[in-house]
């Protein structure tokens, strides 16, 4: 009697070990191109250009670019606008972050245990969404100096039997814009490091106020290690953004013609002086030489401010 054998299945093969990695690796080119070549157009290639550009002397459109060595560089250094546009870029970096940050680790103190906090919050971030030309125009107003037109800052002043001061003055703009910038910033940084305490458990505060901690004492041991990594990252927003101010600036001292004194500029304006050439043919050579200066501060002082900031991990 014949035997019937019925044919059998084979075994699926197993997938090919690393095979649904490759597949990844295939979808990585397609999706980052596109993303690559606009941070190369846009990013890459006018940093380069910008320091070739600075090794020449170019009026701009229709002459061709002569190079002159590092003559922009020496020149720069030696001038005294920019020596005020340097110092000034400093002063809002240094004493306006210190002033930033101060203020906003107060109202942190303060908002987390505030009923309301969330409305104070969004009050104190809304100067964050006011451009800022409308801001320097506010602010004007109320530093304003006129005889007979006093701003609101004078005229306080006055009520309270105190004498006028020209706030707006070359000398005294700087001191201004600082606590300006001060007080337009800080709601800013208020809600980043907000978001960051809120993730701290509450019975951390809970078992230091059965201990007796201070509130100082509940900052320092809780408080600030927990929100150590988003204070960093605030550090170099703030750096980034201090190293632009321009239009703030440029409203609150210029006298409404072209540029504010040079005691008052930055190096934001210091770069658009020489783009547009105020005391005649525009420099484009100076102008991104001064790009370049800027571009070495701002990488100096973010790598300097993560080394400072650098600290393990905690966990919670």
């Amino acid at each position: 009697m014949a035997t019937v054998t019925t044919p059998t299945t084979p075994p699926a093969r197993a997938p090919e070990p690393g095979a649904h990695l490759r597949r990844k690796k295939r979808l990585f080119w397609p999706f980052a191109a596109p993303a690559l070549v606009l941070y190369l157009a846009f990013l890459v290639l006018p940093t380069i250009a910008t320091v070739v550009l600075s090794f020449t002397s170019w009026a701009g459109a229709g002459d061709t670019p002569e190079p002159n060595g590092v003559t922009n560089y020496t020149q720069m250094w030696s001038s005294d606008s920019f020596q005020y546009a340097f110092r000034n870029t400093l002063i809002y970096v240094f004493l306006g972050g210190i002033g930033t940050f101060a203020l906003a680790f107060l109202f942190t103190m303060v908002l987390r245990d505030m009923k309301g906090g969330k409305t104070v919050r969004a009050i104190l971030f809304f100067p964050n969404i006011v451009a800022p030309v409308a801001l320097g125009m506010f602010l004007g107003f109320v530093f304003k100096y006129q005889p007979g037109k006093q701003g609101l800052a004078n005229y306080v002043m006055e009520s309270l039997g105190a004498d006028a001061t020209k706030f707006l003055a070359p000398s005294n703009v700087t001191g201004v814009v600082t606590a300006s910038l001060i007080w337009a910033s800080s709601g800013f940084y208020i809600t980043i490091l907000m978001a960051a305490v809120d993730r701290i458990p509450p019975y951390l505060y809970e078992d230091a106020e059965l201990g007796g901690a201070s509130p100082w004492q509940k900052f320092r041991n809780i408080t600030l290690p927990m929100t150590w990594d988003v204070v960093g990252v605030a550090g170099v927003l703030w750096t980034i953004n201090a190293l632009k101010i321009f239009e703030l600036v440029f409203v609150l001292a210029g006298p409404g013609t072209y540029a504010p004194p040079n005691e008052a500029w930055t190096l934001g304006i210091y770069v658009f002086d020489r783009t547009f050439g105020s005391n005649g043919t525009p420099d484009f050579g100076a102008a991104c030489a001064c790009a370049v200066a800027m571009i070495a501060l701002v990488s100096v002082l973010v790598v300097l401010l993560r080394r400072l900031m650098r600290r393990d991990a905690i966990q919670f």
